[in-house]
Order: C-alpha cells, then sequence, then structure tokens
C-alpha cells in the first residue's frame, strides 16, 4: 500500500465547527483540552500517518523507540494546535498571542528592491499565520500562495466563512502552466510568492537531496522557478514557540541564478537547522523518504 502524499489532508467540516464553538466561545484552553482526546484518535486510527511519523523519529531523528512512539502523540497535538491557533487569529484574538520576528529586514529589503519574492517555506510550523507578521512590514506587502486546488476543500470553504477575509491571493497549478503568467504578474506588482518546497506528488519531476541522513525527493518545480526569475528568494518559516507565541525565521537563498540544485541544497540546509530546533512541528504525514515502498 503506498503512503505518498495524495494532495488532501484529513478532517470534517463537522470537527472543525466544534472546535470553532468552543474557541468563540469558551475560549482557546477549552479547544486545546479537547485537542488531547482528538490526537488520541489519530494515533490509533491514522496508522499510515503515524507509521510515517515514528520513522521519522526513529529512524531519522534517532529517538529511541518508547520515545518515538510518545510524541506521536505529541506531533498530531501539535499540529491541531496550529490549526486553532490560526483558527483564533482570524478570528479577532490576535492580540491573545505575542510574535518574534527574527530576518524580517530581509524581506523588507527584498520588497524595496520592486522586484517582487519568491518565499520557500515547508509544511512546517505554523505558515499560514504569516500574513499578520507581514502587516508589520515597513513596505505594503501582497502575498500570493501558490497551492493546488486539491487543497481547496469544504473544510477551507467553512474556515472562509467564520473566519475574516484573508489577504492571501492563491494561484492554482495548472496542467498548462498558466500559473507561471500569474506568478510573473505577480512579482511585477512586487508581490510575495510562497511556495512550500517539501511535498513531492508521485508521478511528478523531482530533484533528490540528502535530508536528516537520508535521500529523498523533493519537486523540482519551486526550485527550477525560484532559480530562473532573477528575484530575491527566502526561506521562511513560522514556528510555534509557546501556547500563545510565534517565532518567525527568514533567511536569504544565496544559489546562483538557475542553479537550481544548489538552490534546493540550501533549501534542505535550511529545513534541517529547524527541525533539530523544532523537531514535533514538521507536519508531513506521509511516506517522505519513500523507505516503505522499496
Amino acid at each position: 500500500m503506498t503512503t505518498e502524499w495524495k494532495g488532501k489532508s484529513r478532517g470534517t467540516v463537522f470537527g472543525y465547527k466544534i472546535f470553532v464553538f468552543f474557541i468563540k466561545k469558551v475560549g482557546l484552553g477549552s479547544a486545546y483540552f479537547i485537542l488531547y482526546f482528538v490526537a488520541a484518535y489519530f494515533c490509533f486510527f491514522a496508522l499510515s500517518s503515524s507509521r510515517s511519523i515514528y520513522y521519522y523519529l526513529n529512524k531519522r531523528l534517532k529517538y529511541p523507540r518508547f520515545k518515538s512512539i510518545f510524541k506521536i502523540f505529541q506531533s498530531y497535538y501539535v499540529f491541531g494546535q496550529t490549526i486553532i491557533d490560526k483558527v483564533a487569529i482570524s478570528s479577532g484574538l490576535r492580540d491573545k498571542f505575542t510574535y518574534e520576528f527574527d530576518g524580517v529586514e530581509l524581506i523588507n529589503e527584498t520588497l524595496k528592491e520592486k522586484k517582487g519574492g519568491i518565499l520557500i517555506s515547508a509544511h512546517l510550523g505554523n505558515f499560514e499565520i504569516a500574513e499578520h507578521f507581514f502587516g508589520e512590514l515597513e513596505e505594503n506587502a501582497a502575498i500570493s500562495l501558490l497551492t493546488t486546488d486539491i487543497e481547496h476543500t469544504a473544510i477551507k470553504n467553512y474556515l472562509d466563512s467564520v473566519t475574516s477575509k484573508s489577504n492571501i491571493k492563491f494561484i492554482f497549478i495548472k496542467e498548462d502552466l498558466s500559473h507561471i503568467f500569474q506568478i510573473n504578474a505577480a512579482l511585477a506588482r512586487n508581490e510575495i510568492v510562497c511556495i512550500t518546497g517539501d511535498r513531492y506528488f508521485e508521478g511528478s519531476k523531482y530533484l533528490t537531496q540528502d535530508l536528516l541522513g537520508q535521500e529523498a525527493r523533493f519537486p523540482s518545480g519551486p526550485f527550477m522557478l525560484a532559480s530562473r526569475l532573477k528575484v530575491p528568494v527566502l526561506f521562511v518559516y513560522v514556528m510555534k514557540e509557546t501556547n500563545t507565541h510565534y517565532h518567525l525565521y527568514a533567511r536569504k537563498a544565496k544559489a546562483k541564478h538557475r542553479d537550481a540544485k544548489e538552490l534546493l541544497k540550501e533549501y534542505t540546509e535550511s529545513l534541517q537547522w529547524m527541525l533539530d530546533k523544532y523537531p514535533l512541528q514538521w507536519f508531513n504525514y506521509f511516506d517522505f523518504w519513500n523507505v516503505n515502498n522499496k
């Protein structure tokens, strides 16, 4: 049974409605409490993703067996917290959280160049609240997120109906490559285009690079695109540090023009650095290293 990423996340609209009710009517702490039971459920009934987390913790991070098993629960729990936080922040509770900036001057410098910029992130931390950080930038920052329409589900539609309207624009990846024109148009408007670089779809083009001591496949598109556009490229992550505190990290890529392989190498180095600091916040719940299908 293959366990590569299929492009959809688990969860139901009803489940999200329960959390939204408790966030708004009772408080953030009550939603976190319910999350204990949800995380436990996923440990036992999302066996495919649990196996993938266990491999990451036990084989790649070298955690002992029993510590790895316990950390599976913690990983699900922290993931659930980031979703709850996103809903809370977007529902008017932004002031309940504190925010720290590390490298934000690099984003400001990028915007001042008036060429736009590419941010490459990962399914790490809580990048979906990044727009709340960007409100603190010196220049007005418009964000376009490159994504597939597979994830544009009923859950997203429901969350849009109960949270404030996001300023993030979506650029959907198309087979006819028309999204390339939209990206170029966004950059011409001095906008920030955000891409995730850590999910490879079976059958698509890929590059390989070592991560945590094991070779893995990465989608070639983000790195080919970013290396050819002649605009600044940054690696950006938004990480949860306490229940109510987030930390944004931004680092500028140094790879030469059209050197996608070197750009990927820099990206994996930045990703590994973040994983060393926040090992439970990488939410790639599939067979990332493709070890179970060999």
